[in-house]
């Protein structure tokens, strides 16, 4: 996780949408941009640019 216990309690209220990759409210059924049901949640760890 990051360096802010604030900023990683928003993160895990997110899921994103693996059609369109909208970001949705953590216990919505449907994504509310496209109607996908193809949801993930939003990944918490930090990843360094190659």
């Amino acid at each position: 996780m990051g360096k802010f216990p604030e900023a990683d309690a928003q993160i895990v209220k997110i899921v994103i949408c693996r059609k369109c990759k909208t970001r949705n409210k953590k216990g919505v059924g449907m994504c509310r941009k496209c109607g996908s049901k193809f949801l993930r949640p939003k990944r918490k760890d930090i990843r360094a640019k190659k």
